[in-house]
């Protein structure tokens, strides 16, 4: 388990009011809001976007958290994009995160490789993966993933009647040597219930997007 609970935040600007422009600038600020807090990580995750929108989007994002680090060398957030190993490499982000059913870790790696960036470690190009059971966990921590978020641990308010995992499933991935985040319906009542389980941090877009930042780190920062 970590030290303290790590923080992801996963991004969605269609629940920003206003026109494309005006969410785009919202996603932006809700970002540096992130960084500013602590939180350790940050997935684009804007499907819908071509893949020049989701380049200028990401090089946006990464050019805004590098500034954030310039001014606060303590800064340690790590931007990641969603499936676009392309996308994220283009853009200068810190890795990527990839569906269940996405190419494998070990294809990141050669294509990270190809691009001509380091081999794979924890301190530069990250790939997180996404995971839905146990063996799921166990496969990519098999395929060399740096992460697994496991999802859904609870029913999400957004997509009522969607099967959650539950704790029970989520303590049993986190028996793997893999470090496994909680997805799926967290919030600051429920969160302790996942650090308990095993999980070494939190995932979402509710909990961040729905809330001030500095409170959410606040408030899971003792977990």
């Amino acid at each position: 388990m970590a030290a303290r609970c790590l923080l992801y935040y996963i991004t969605d600007r269609s629940q920003f009011p206003g026109d494309e422009p005006a969410r785009r600038r919202a996603l932006l600020d809700k970002i540096a809001e992130a960084a500013h807090a602590g939180v350790d990580y940050i997935q684009l995750r804007e499907k819908d976007l071509s893949t020049r929108d989701l380049e200028q989007l990401a090089c946006e994002a990464a050019r805004l958290i590098g500034h954030l680090k310039t001014e606060n060398p303590e800064l340690r957030t790590r931007l990641l994009i969603n499936s676009r190993t392309d996308v994220a490499l283009a853009a200068g982000a810190n890795g990527v995160h990839l569906r269940s059913d996405d190419i494998s870790p070990c294809d990141v790696g050669r294509a990270v490789r190809l691009a001509g960036h380091q081999p794979l470690t924890t301190d530069h190009f990250l790939v997180a993966v996404s995971c839905h059971s146990p063996t799921d966990v166990l496969r990519a921590q098999s395929d060399g993933a740096d992460f697994a978020v496991f999802a859904p641990v609870f029913e999400k308010k957004a997509a009522p009647g969607t099967h959650p995992q539950g704790l029970a499933a989520l303590r049993e991935a986190c028996q793997a040597k893999l470090p496994v985040f909680a997805l799926g319906g967290i919030t600051l009542e429920n969160a302790a219930s996942c650090i308990e389980a095993g999980a070494v941090g939190l995932a979402g877009i509710r909990l961040f997007q729905e809330n001030k930042i500095s409170e959410v780190v606040r408030a899971l920062s003792a977990l």
